[in-house]
């Protein structure tokens, strides 16, 4: 890491260094329907991309918390590059897990390769000797432009087709294409394209089921001891999509304030910011906002201190940590509706408005399947009341 910052702390301050460039660039990377190159470059000599990396390769394995509080700044000035670093950053983390044979492809050659991913399980995955074939379509794939592998999610079946195991399969660039289809009002600038496998094999140890993941008890504990590789996986993802739309509802309620302080109301005839409806709305926005980030950080926080201590992982705390997570997507997309209601019709013009672009940056990052209330809450409410948990996203 001799061109990255010494320690994540550091990181940390690199990027909030970073975040004025990044966000002179939001409208590119709209235009570009990608994050663009320079931006990718700039997070990578800062050393973001290695926060949730094994020490073993040249990563931080660093303490979450820095690492999402680095995705709320980037998002907090450029949405769809908020939610790539976040996506793509978290990957390291994934592959940790892998059995040591499939990290050392990963990095052995190259310890800043970085990693999309789709986990939805839409492919066809057919067991062969010592390995899967895999064929099909996966979406939604952010940053896949800035990847050299990716994780394809897949369910194996049994010979008369029934799902019996549910894994990740890891590919690299040279056996899949990418389909540019990403055309979106929303999150324009993630490059959230599919990735195509025809007939790819995948040897057995670049196949990583579910089931180890969720007991947390994974071949990739071998070689990497670190308490970060103890988190629950439906944790740490899921917080990684919350986190970049709190960032984002920052970034807007910053804007905000910052167009409110000079607006003229004409049908009023005041200044905007003498309007007291105006100023609750802030305030209302405000706390929203602040909640959600607060209670994603709780949360990360004291499952991570759990894991550096070696005990176990209460279920009643894994429950609630999605509880939280949903939620805090619910408060952050509803504060920026908040805003949205009250900064005139002038904020939705076309252009490089930042409320109208967090806007529609909220709402598409509001359908991504980890932010499902109802799925969430029914689980801790099974767990509050006693009750078998029978799902692998805790």
């Amino acid at each position: 890491m001799s061109d990255s910052p010494a320690t994540a702390a550091a990181v940390l301050e690199a990027v909030r260094a970073l975040t004025p460039s990044l966000r002179e660039r939001a409208a590119e990377a709209e235009a570009l329907r990608k994050v663009p190159d320079t931006s990718i470059k700039d997070l990578e000599q800062t050393g973001f991309f290695r926060l949730l990396q094994p020490r073993a390769y040249g990563g931080y394995a660093a303490d979450p918390a820095v690492f999402y509080a680095a995705v709320r700044e980037i998002a907090r000035a450029c949405g769809s590059t908020g939610w790539v670093a976040s996506v793509v950053g978290v990957h390291p983390w994934h592959v940790a897990l892998f059995d040591p044979r499939a990290q050392e492809e990963v990095w052995g050659a190259d310890q800043s390769t970085r990693i999309s991913s789709s986990y939805a399980p839409t492919g066809k995955v057919t067991p062969v000797d010592g390995g899967f074939r895999i064929t099909g379509s996966w979406s939604f794939s952010s940053g896949c432009d800035h990847a050299d592998w990716v994780l394809l999610g897949g369910l194996v079946t049994d010979a008369d087709g029934r799902p019996v195991d549910m894994r990740t399969f890891l590919v690299p660039r040279s056996e899949y294409r990418i389909d540019d289809v990403w055309d979106t009002v929303g999150l324009r600038g993630t490059g959230s394209n599919n990735v195509v496998c025809d007939d790819v094999f995948v040897p057995e140890h670049r196949a990583l089921s579910f089931g180890p993941v969720t007991a947390l008890s994974v071949p990739g504990h071998e070689v990497n001891p670190e308490p970060l590789y103890r988190l629950p996986y439906a944790a740490v993802f899921t917080t990684t999509i919350s986190t970049p739309i709190v960032g984002i509802a920052e970034g807007a309620f910053d804007a905000y304030v910052e167009a409110t302080s000079k607006r003229f109301r004409v049908s009023y005839g005041q200044q905007v910011a003498e309007d007291p409806f105006a100023q609750v709305r802030i305030a209302r926005a405000a706390s929203d906002i602040d909640a959600a980030g607060l209670q994603l950080q709780r949360n990360i926080a004291e499952l991570y201190e759990l894991a550096v201590r070696g005990e176990e992982l209460p279920m009643a705390l894994r429950a609630r940590a999605r509880r939280d997570q949903v939620l805090a997507t619910e408060r952050a997309v509803a504060a920026v509706d908040l805003l949205v209601e009250n900064a005139g019709g002038g904020a939705m013009r076309t252009g490089p408005n930042p409320v109208q672009r967090a806007w529609r940056d909220v709402h598409t990052g509001r359908g991504h399947a980890a932010n499902d209330p109802e799925r969430a809450l029914l689980l801790y409410g099974q767990s509050a009341l006693g009750l078998d948990i029978q799902d692998t996203m805790l």
